[in-house]
């Protein structure tokens, strides 16, 4: 059963009084910084992602860089990273992309980002929200893990309808924000595993930490 608009505005409260300095955590200092920090984060850590960029920057620090280096040698600096190999040629070619289209600059809009190698809408969602401020949802594993648990979508939504279901529920002036605060809930609460379910502020409101209390108050 999901839940009602009410009770939503209860969770995101609370989730808000959690983690009200949430925050993008890749570490980057300019819009194409950030967009090769999130293409490196598929299917990886944020902490592992930047444990590779300072270096990677030094040697790479424009899309020109990244275009005119050799693919072995770009694969050779993300090598600790998950997919290397493709991220190492979505790299090339999306930096190829905006010296081609874009002046070299990062497209501001969802739009224009999805067309790029290796951005998918989650990736767009988080480049623009974070870099240029356009209000959006991106739903990576944690946003997606709380949407479902706390009843808020339906356990069968793919992710496409988890951001539209959220974008629906959600009001537009706290998307971007929200999303942080999701991850951050997801991340360090409400975790894959081992969910804080004991110590949840939204514990009365969400049905299947109490289907995981229950359990395990039966098991013991």
């Amino acid at each position: 059963m999901a839940l009602t608009n009410k009770d939503l505005q209860v969770v995101i409260e609370r989730i808000e009084h959690m983690f009200p300095e949430a925050e993008c955590e890749l570490n980057h200092r300019n819009p194409f910084e950030l967009l090769v920090a999130v293409v490196l984060s598929a299917q990886a850590t944020d902490a592992l992602v930047n444990k590779v960029t300072p270096g990677l920057f030094e040697q790479y620090s424009s899309p020109e860089d990244f275009a005119e280096a050799p693919l072995e040698d770009i694969e050779q600096a993300i090598r600790s990273i998950g997919l290397y190999r493709n991220k190492a040629k979505n790299l090339k070619k999306l930096s190829a992309s905006l010296l081609e289209r874009h002046d070299g600059r990062v497209p501001e809009t969802q739009e224009e980002l999805v067309k790029l190698a290796g951005v998918g809408r989650k990736t767009a969602n988080v480049v623009a929200s974070v870099a240029f401020g356009v209000p959006a949802i991106a739903v990576d594993t944690h946003v997606e893990r709380v949407s479902k648990r706390l009843g808020i979508c339906r356990w069968k939504d793919n992710v496409t309808q988890v951001e539209q279901t959220l974008m629906k529920r959600l009001p537009k002036e706290k998307w971007s924000q929200m999303h942080h605060q999701l991850i951050f809930f997801g991340r360090y609460h409400c975790k894959s595993q081992a969910p804080q379910c004991p110590s949840c502020p939204v514990l009365d409101y969400c049905r299947e930490g109490q289907k995981r209390m229950r359990k395990e108050g039966a098991a013991w």
